[in-house]
């Protein structure tokens, strides 16, 4: 097989959310993969050291202000990308939030902040970029959903909410899009250290909790995601679109529950 199926070289890689956490990780493995890189923040500052690393990377490299949850602020990043490159390639939806809470103490506030930003930022975000998609006749989309986008989880009302529509959007996109050159698919990791969600593996007794119901028994390591996001950002995915890929350690399978179930019979 060839190694050209990966190589991303001359490329232009758009990823949302590259403050912290695995947006920088999907960043920086498309920069190895060869990729020139967009980034995007809320706060333009935030991404300075981030983009001198990809600078040393030998990547060419712009930073510009996004609030996904702002149209106007979606329609001047995307006029700017394009303005500094003239064409992008491949698009990684990876801004998003979350608000953990039972569900009886859900607000509307909460859950206007997670949809708005998981699921119609993706939206909004994707359509402004597939407009110049379009007219190049190519483009790989790539919305990253979560294990919720097909499991359920008590106190993530909101976020398994958005995440299960980003996958349903995604196949909506796929269709829309495939004539025109475009492959739209779904990244779902699984239960990932970041940032967001640090102060959850401070509990020693939920981590233990989660790696017996992980069939690999370890949480996810960020570079666990480096292949998939190349692949499906590459020729390697030229024939896949509209699909969710689990990057879960298993833990979608429920083997480990069934396994307990099995040994209480």
């Amino acid at each position: 097989m060839s190694g050209k199926l990966f190589d991303l070289s001359g490329q232009v890689a758009l990823v949302t959310g590259t403050s912290r956490g695995l947006g920088q990780y999907f960043a920086r493995a498309l920069a190895e993969a060869g990729a020139d890189l967009i980034l995007t923040s809320r706060k333009r500052e935030t991404l300075a050291d981030f983009e001198a690393e990809i600078k040393a990377m030998g990547r060419r490299v712009v930073s510009l202000a996004l609030d996904v949850r702002d149209q106007a602020s979606i329609t001047q990043m995307a006029a700017d990308a394009y303005a500094a490159f003239g064409q992008i390639h491949i698009l990684v939806n990876n801004a998003g939030c979350n608000v953990r809470k039972p569900a009886l103490d859900v607000t509307l506030d909460d859950w206007n902040l997670v949809l708005d930003t998981n699921l119609r930022g993706s939206f909004f975000v994707a359509q402004a970029i597939a407009r110049g998609m379009v007219k190049h006749d190519y483009g790989r989309i790539i919305n990253i959903g979560s294990v919720t986008s097909v499991a359920g989880y008590a106190g993530l009302g909101p976020y398994t909410a958005s995440r299960g529509g980003i996958k349903q959007l995604t196949m909506s996109l796929a269709d829309d899009w495939g004539r025109h050159g475009i492959t739209v698919n779904c990244l779902a990791p699984g239960w990932f250290k970041t940032a967001q969600n640090k102060v959850m593996y401070e509990n020693k007794e939920w981590v233990d909790y989660l790696v017996d119901r992980i069939p690999l028994k370890r949480p996810g390591k960020p570079d666990d995601l480096d292949g998939a996001i190349v692949f499906l950002a590459s020729e390697a995915s030229r024939y896949m679109t509209g699909q969710t890929l689990l990057v879960d350690g298993g833990i979608s399978t429920g083997a480990t529950r069934a396994m307990l179930a099995t040994k209480e019979q």
